[in-house]
């Protein structure tokens, strides 16, 4: 990822601020596809969709955040995602993540008793945690 300028990057969530600080760059899950954000970005409000949060700091360590969704808004030289939920990679409990995707995937084999569209969320948001996570 291409870094230059420091800007602010905030990452809140229902439950708080997850992350606070300067960042050189930051790509972001788009809803229709991931988009990088650097110093001086034209002002944007978007959604956001499943997928990952990865920003570098200014001794170009990268970071991830696995998020499920949510908004972003970048605004003179300050980047805000306002999302359901944030975890950074390190912090992802693996087996909870394996043991939710089995759970989607069984109700998505029992259609008829559970709500399709909230398993495959469910499945998603899984599948997600255990990539950010490298597993």
């Amino acid at each position: 990822m291409t870094t230059g300028k420091p800007f602010d990057l905030e990452i809140v969530t229902p439950t708080g601020l997850a992350f606070e600080g300067k960042v050189e760059a930051v790509l972001v899950p788009g809803k229709d596809k991931p988009f990088q954000v650097l110093a001086n970005h034209a002002p944007v409000v978007a959604e956001l969709g499943i997928g990952a949060i990865i920003f570098n700091d200014s001794a170009n360590k990268s970071t991830n955040y696995a998020t499920s969704g949510g908004f972003v808004q970048v605004l003179k030289n300050k980047v805000s995602c306002v999302v359901e939920t944030a975890e950074e990679a390190g912090s992802i409990n693996v087996q909870r993540a394996q043991e939710a995707k089995q759970r989607a995937e069984e109700r998505l084999a029992k259609r008829a008793e559970h709500d399709a569209v909230r398993a495959e969320l469910s499945l998603a948001r899984s599948i997600n945690r255990l990539k950010i996570a490298g597993k």
